[in-house]
């Protein structure tokens, strides 16, 4: 597990990079503007197939299949993928001309504090990029067949393909057609991230073509039958940031945007860690035949995220302002917007451990084959999310709802871990109480040696490029340092872990 997870973390690492280099780009051109806003939305709208699919319900339902399939031959797996890949193309055109067709629906659903013009922007923007749903839904299947087959590293990389074809036709597009341009920019890098994943399947020998459903087929009768409920459980999840944007309508002008630069950066310890390791213990949580190996599974798997998450969340804590300056603060970007972003990335990076253990949580829910329990917890952590964020909303602005979630996914996971216990009849010992007083230690100590660094060369906001860069490479090293140079003298299990997987 720890293996794979490296391989994905590495290819993961490249492309959230490069995600941040792509907001970047889109901050410099429009800022925190009404135009962006509307943007946002209409991504939003078409990006809920990338959770819904390639991190949701096609793996939960796809990858156990796949692995069943595969025991028996490789041929019989491949037949099942390709036969998934009709299935999956019929639903998602369908579900595309049924989204430009209900443009102005979602969009007023999305976000009702619009003002006419930024609506009918939002409209149009949503029904140029709902194609990107095809092209994305093709690209999870090709990954969880890779995924499956044991190959992490190309399909982590393919987001990456996706941002640079982003970052290259932007500033292309964006001066001929102004923000519709930045549309046209998602959909070609749709088409490299499945296309890149798919040739390299090719390459294999595992080509995905469409082939002809077997309605007769057992494991793809299951498979469908799992991914109804999963869609369902996970669709409710994507409510969670329409939560946000529509709330954030009726704030002041730029909530939405600032809320999803934040995100845009919590999604790099997220998808670096969290995804990469939910990703990399799916295959053997469906493969474990006893309740003693599955809860070891999970138990590892959670403890690992933990021990990485924990350290990223503190540190992105203490440096977020610096840390906002350096990667946005240029052009349209300016000052309000840049404390404004701080804050709500302190707010959204506190839930970081709870999404990091609810997500393991959520994957060992799909390999028991438990959708009524997933769609339970999926409901409960929406639930939170509405009633914080309602109850936040009004004496923390968006900092309010940038902290709901949080809370919420945390309270979630907990839940999850329940119906978990009860299923297979095990405790689940996550993290033993000394392994939780070490760690404490070992951040104490972190975040003393960040907040001396502060002291000792703060950060200067008039500083260079090369400078400011340099200065919270600087703190990443110090904090990273310390953390790792204390729980190697506490002798952390998770160190023979990794360097048992980098010797593989």
């Amino acid at each position: 597990m720890v293996s794979h997870a490296l391989f994905m973390m590495v290819g993961t690492c490249v492309s959230r990079v490069l995600g941040l280099v792509r907001e970047v780009v889109t901050a410099a051109f429009f800022g925190a503007s009404a135009q962006l806003d509307a943007f946002n939305v209409a991504y939003t709208l078409a990006n809920l197939a990338r959770q819904l699919v390639a991190e949701g319900a096609l793996s939960a339902a796809f990858v156990p299949a796949f692995t069943r399939a595969l025991a028996v031959s490789r041929d019989r797996a491949l037949s099942l993928a390709r036969q998934a890949m009709s299935v999956l193309l019929a639903v998602s055109f369908l579900v595309t001309i049924l989204g430009i067709s209900g443009a102005p629906l979602l969009t007023f659903v999305m976000a009702p504090g619009f003002d006419s013009s930024t609506a009918i922007l939002a409209t149009q923007l949503t029904r140029w990029m709902f194609p990107f749903l095809i092209l994305i839904s093709m690209a999870a299947l090709a990954m969880g067949t890779l995924n499956s087959l044991g190959s992490f590293f190309v399909p982590s990389l393919a987001p990456a393909f996706s941002n640079l074809i982003f970052i290259a036709s932007a500033p292309f597009f964006v001066r001929r057609f102004g923000v519709l341009g930045l549309a046209f920019s998602v959909l070609a890098g749709g088409s490299l991230h499945f296309l890149s994943q798919w040739i390299w399947g090719r390459r294999i020998g595992a080509t995905l073509l469409p082939e002809r459903p077997d309605f007769s087929d057992p494991e793809l009768r299951r498979m469908m039958a799992l991914f109804l409920p999963y869609a369902a459980g996970l669709s409710l999840n994507q409510l969670n940031p329409v939560v946000s944007r529509m709330l954030g309508s009726f704030l002041e002008e730029g909530s939405i945007s600032v809320l999803n630069y934040a995100n845009r950066i919590i999604q790099l310890p997220l998808g670096l860690f969290v995804i990469a390791i939910s990703q990399a213990v799916l295959p053997r949580l469906s493969r474990a035949q006893e309740p003693g190996q599955f809860a070891s599974a999970i138990g590892e798997a959670m403890r690992f995220a933990l021990f990485i998450v924990l350290p990223a969340t503190v540190g992105l804590i203490v440096i977020a302002e610096p840390f906002v300056h350096l990667v946005f603060v240029r052009g349209a970007f300016g000052e309000q917007a840049w404390r404004a972003t701080s804050w709500a990335l302190v707010m959204s990076v506190l839930g970081l451990p709870g999404m990091a253990c609810s997500t393991i949580v959520m994957r060992g829910l799909y390999a028991l084959s438990m959708p009524r329990e997933a769609f339970l917890t999926t409901l409960f952590s929406v639930g939170g999310t509405a009633v914080l964020s309602l109850t936040l909303m009004f004496p923390m602005g968006y900092g309010g709802l940038a902290l709901a979630p949080s809370v919420a996914f945390s309270l979630s996971g907990l839940l999850g871990l329940y119906f978990i216990r009860k299923k297979i009849g095990l405790s689940l010992a996550v993290a033993p109480a000394g392994w939780l007083w070490k760690n404490f230690a070992a951040l104490a100590s972190m975040s003393a040696v960040l907040l001396f660094y502060g002291r000792l060369l703060p950060y200067a906001p008039s500083a260079g490029i090369l400078a400011r860069a340099g200065w919270c490479a600087g703190a990443v090293l110090a904090g990273g340092g310390t953390y790792a140079a204390a729980t190697m003298l506490m002798k952390f299990d998770e160190w023979r872990w990794i360097r048992d997987a980098v010797r593989k």
